[in-house]
């Protein structure tokens, strides 16, 4: 029986959309029944009632789920049943997300949604007609009266639109459900002319929760929960909230609702973490071995992959290997460069171009394509390099074998000790079988054709070498700080098969490589004088530099001149930078507390005078409230 307004029952046990009416509106059933969508996933018939009746939600789900129209669905049923339309420049609902791609898509999936419901499809097609005028002058150019509630989402990002511009939109139009980064987000609410009063706000919901709660976005949630009313709805969604729970509990839930949809195992008993459509696989490689089994995985499988996303560890190893693996993939197959540091109209513009491709395609990423994208007929997904944090490997996973659909991963480790991964991971409740497909095994003599393909590429021009240094580096920096540092060990490794597996010409200058024979690696014969770039303007700087002996990089070194290893010397710079902020903090204080009560009021006066410029000049700062919650 479904939920009547305000009051808590059990969840319906039936998956029928129209099981849970009258809750839902009937132009919510239209919208998931043209969706494709015939039935509820579990997730959603277990979180829709509970989040529609006055209580706060911490969902635990499979990737794949369904868990966007968990959340979605109830958003859009509380802001259309106020008793009045949210106030002008008033926010009542809040989505957010940990990265652009994963707020960018779940706004598409809202924007369809909306499509069913008229009065909010209409002030959308009158908003993309009318962009520059005025938010009130969009009522009159509407079909529906002054007063109808409608929903009028936005998105927020950072990178692609300053931060002005996306408060200019949200004057204008005056949203009332935003959909954001916590960056972007955080600048607009500091806004003054950006409300979320008591009054009229709803329900704020954290997408891939566990994400947004790590240390890169902990200090903008605190201040982002700074400017909300604690009395609200608040829902977490996630794959893997379990293991950030004594953190979530503390972002203001009251009496949170615990729900745990999982995957019963082929014997039934087991818990599984991820969707029964999706195998879970690893297969042992040698470094120099890996991106042949790659090529071969993709020719051999049956029916090709439509999409197959390739995980790497760091943005550097994808900026070279972009260039190299396309000349070994299936005919007709396109790879696509995806990771954090490019810029957002690109890491937009290649994402579209994956997700929207004609042809098979291969997304080369990083760990930023791993959490919570539902990127249509992903079939494959291959983990060239373990994830450093083992609860992204569940993530990675699961952008294949989404909503039904089969779906196949793979992990490739290293023989001897990273095969212990897979017990590892057994214990962590995220089984994975040795994938058997003999005739995807690589023999020496296939992996040196490959490499000298690779290193062919590479001679055409030096700026792929020194990207294979700069990658190279960055490399062994990542895998040195694996979480599960007992399987991954730096001293494992054979430096000169994982030299001739990413094609390098020589090993790089580095302290890690201080004791090691690099007569082990046999590299190809070069002309380093003739090497040249293909960039005329890099290669003329280039011979101006070894004509004047200024070619020859530095290694980072301490006050002794020893050279150290690049983790070392960044952890280094961190504590210098953490004991030089204590020592200004210390003296800020000491000076405010010798000062006069004069000195005092004219400081502030001044201070004062300088927070009106910056107004008229950037995003405002109402205040400096912190939320408590966190330690």
């Amino acid at each position: 029986m479904a939920p009547d307004r305000g009051k808590a029952t059990k969840p319906s046990s039936s998956r029928a959309w129209d099981a849970l009416t009258p809750a839902l509106s009937e132009w919510i059933l239209t919208a998931t029944a043209a969706m494709g969508f015939d039935r509820m996933t579990p997730v959603q018939a277990s979180t829709i009632p509970l989040f529609m009746a006055h209580k706060d939600v911490v969902v635990e789900a499979v990737t794949g789920s369904g868990k966007t129209l968990s959340f979605l669905i109830p958003i859009v049923e509380r802001l259309l049943r106020l008793d009045e339309p949210t106030k002008k420049h008033h926010v009542g609902a809040i989505i957010l997300s940990p990265t652009r791609e994963l707020a960018t898509q779940i706004h598409q999936v809202l924007l369809s949604l909306l499509k069913f419901h008229g009065p909010s499809a209409a002030a959308l097609r009158s908003l993309h007609r009318e962009e520059v005028e005025e938010a009130e002058d969009h009522q009159d150019m509407q079909t529906y009266p002054p007063g109808t509630l409608k929903i009028l989402p936005q998105l927020l990002l950072g990178g692609s639109r300053t931060a002005a511009q996306d408060l200019s939109t949200f004057l204008k139009a005056s949203p009332n459900l935003l959909v954001s980064t916590p960056g972007r987000l955080l600048e607009i609410l500091s806004s003054p002319y950006v409300h979320c009063p008591q009054s009229s706000f709803e329900v704020l919901v954290l997408d891939e929760a566990d994400r947004l709660l790590d240390l890169g976005f902990k200090d903008d949630l605190t201040k982002i929960l700074g400017f909300l009313p604690k009395q609200r709805r608040t829902g977490l969604f996630s794959a893997s909230v379990s293991e950030a729970v004594d953190q979530l509990i503390r972002v203001g839930l009251r009496n949170p609702v615990r729900i745990a949809v999982r995957v019963k195992g082929a014997d039934g008993v087991q818990d599984k973490r991820t969707p029964a459509s999706l195998r879970m696989t690893y297969a042992l490689a040698k470094p120099s071995h890996k991106l042949p089994m790659l090529a071969k995985l993709l020719r051999q499988l049956e029916p090709t992959p439509l999409r197959v996303i390739v995980y790497l560890s760091t943005c550097a190893a994808v900026d070279y290997f972009q260039s190299l693996v396309p000349s070994t993939l299936p005919h007709g197959m396109v790879l696509v460069p995806l990771h954090g540091k490019h810029p957002a109209n690109v890491r937009q513009k290649n994402f579209s171009k994956f997700a929207n491709s004609a042809s098979p395609a291969v997304l080369l990423t990083t760990d930023v394509a791993a959490r919570g994208l539902d990127i249509p007929s992903v079939d494959l997904v291959v983990q060239i390099d373990p994830p450093s944090d083992p609860k992204v490997f569940l993530h990675r996973c699961g952008r294949a074998g989404r909503a039904g659909r089969r779906g196949l991963s793979v992990v490739l480790l290293q023989p001897g000790r990273e095969e212990d991964y897979a017990s590892f991971l057994e214990v962590r409740k995220t089984p994975i079988e040795e994938l058997e497909m003999p005739e995807i095994s690589v023999s020496d003599d296939e992996a040196d054709q490959i490499r000298q393909a690779y290193i062919d590429i590479v001679l055409q021009d030096r700026a792929l070498h020194d990207k294979a240094q700069k990658a190279f580096v960055s490399w062994v920096r990542s895998y040195s700080k694996h979480q599960a540092s007992s399987i991954f060990r730096v001293a494992d490794l054979d430096w000169a098969d994982l030299a001739r597996g990413w094609a390098l010409l020589k090993l790089p200058k580095m302290p890690e490589l201080k004791n090691y024979d690099k007569t082990a690696f046999v590299a190809r014969e070069v002309n380093w004088e003739s090497y040249e770039y293909k960039d005329k303007q890099r290669e003329k700087h280039r011979k101006v530099a070894v004509a004047s002996g200024a070619d020859r990089p530095k290694l980072p070194s301490n006050k002794r001149g020893v050279s150290v290893a690049w983790s070392q010397n960044l952890e280094r710079k961190v504590g210098k930078e953490v004991k030089r902020s204590k020592k200004q903090a210390k003296r800020e204080h000491e000076r405010v507390a010798n000062m006069s009560e004069t000195e005092r009021a004219r400081e502030a006066e001044t201070q004062n005078m300088i927070e009106q410029i910056r107004r008229q000049q950037q995003m405002p700062h109402l205040h400096d409230d912190v939320f408590e919650g966190f330690d």
